[in-house]
């Protein structure tokens, strides 16, 4: 932890993500440390570059004016690469990607957002580290750049000085992280608590939960419904129960769910539970029973041996592998 201040760049250019930049940059902006006599001094200074000193537009319509052009960037502690598809396009692939090789170097800390990563793999410097990327470009990353070991899973990851993230809000993330370890988890939950968001999302946590993929198909009654049991696991999921609430027979709901979601009903329930005591043996410190009874299975023994079937693991050997030790930040 360190009380000097710290200069974050972030690149921009046209066709960017407006939240892989946005969110970081308010992250880094509203830390703060209290000086004993309640005054407070900014803990970062953030300065958004540009390809050049002209204003560049994201995806979204939002228009941003840059401090700084790549070749008057000043000195920085951090870099972050956001994503967005205009990052693909050649022309400033290329221009990102050659100023990063030959600026990097002198820089502590280089970080990528989602699809950010597509600027940084060129330059070799990722080559034979594991990096992480939105789940839904990690395939094709792995494919155009073989020498990456690339984890589709988790929110982010730390391999040297490079940093990588996941899917936009990771960037959120992401910065919490940083924040944290510059500066301590006060100050990084003070930034939590201004932004409404939750402080530690472990980078070891899947992107993208089963449940989520179930209900990504969803549409109508079903799809709500989806998004309903997500909330309510420890009420009653039999069929009955969730046929009444979408109005259908049980012989008409149980055929429409599989064939809208690819799994009977009985099935997504206990994956939507099974994921539930997964997240919470990573990021609390409930008892296996606790947890069980919470999401509706009949006792703690129920809920375990379901857990070791699905999963092949114990409880308490997967909360030992995967939760975060104290002071570790990232995956």
């Amino acid at each position: 932890m360190s009380g000097r201040r710290k200069r974050v760049g972030i690149l921009g250019f046209n066709g960017i993500t407006a939240l892989d930049l946005v969110g970081p940059m308010e992250s880094f902006a509203a830390a703060f440390l209290g000086d004993g006599a309640g005054g407070y001094t900014p803990c970062y200074e953030v300065c958004v570059i540009g390809l050049d000193a002209r204003p560049f537009t994201a995806t979204s319509g939002l228009t941003v004016t840059p401090r700084a052009s790549l070749a008057e960037a000043p000195s920085l502690d951090t870099l972050i690469v956001p994503g967005g598809f205009g990052l693909r396009a050649p022309e400033i692939n290329a221009t990102v990607a050659e100023w990063l090789a030959r600026h990097s170097g002198p820089i502590r800390r280089v970080a990528s957002v989602c699809t950010g990563i597509y600027g940084l793999a060129p330059t070799g410097l990722l080559d034979g580290r594991r990096v992480t990327t939105h789940w839904a470009h990690a395939r094709d990353l792995a494919r155009r750049f073989p020498r990456l070991e690339v984890d589709p899973d988790v929110l982010f990851i730390k391999d040297g000085k490079y940093y990588t993230s996941a899917g936009i809000t990771a960037g959120i993330d992401l910065a919490l992280a940083l924040i944290e370890e510059d500066f301590g988890q006060a100050v990084a939950l003070g930034v939590a608590r201004g932004l409404v968001v939750y402080l530690k999302r472990p980078g070891g946590q899947e992107q993208y939960s089963e449940p989520l993929r179930l209900q990504a198909g969803g549409v109508g009654k079903l799809g709500d419904l989806a998004v309903w049991l997500a909330g309510h696991l420890a009420h009653d999921l039999s069929v009955p129960a969730l046929a009444e609430r979408v109005n259908l027979s049980p012989r008409q709901f149980s055929r429409r769910f599989k064939a809208m979601f690819g799994a009977a009903p009985a099935a997504y329930v206990e994956t939507a539970r099974l994921d539930e005591i997964r997240r919470q043996l990573v990021e609390t410190g409930r008892t296996i029973e606790s947890i069980a009874l919470s999401v509706g299975f009949e006792s703690g023994d129920v809920g375990r041996r379901a857990f070791e079937r699905r999963f092949g693991i114990a409880p308490s050997l997967y909360r030992e592998r995967f939760a975060r030790p104290e002071g570790k930040i990232f995956a």
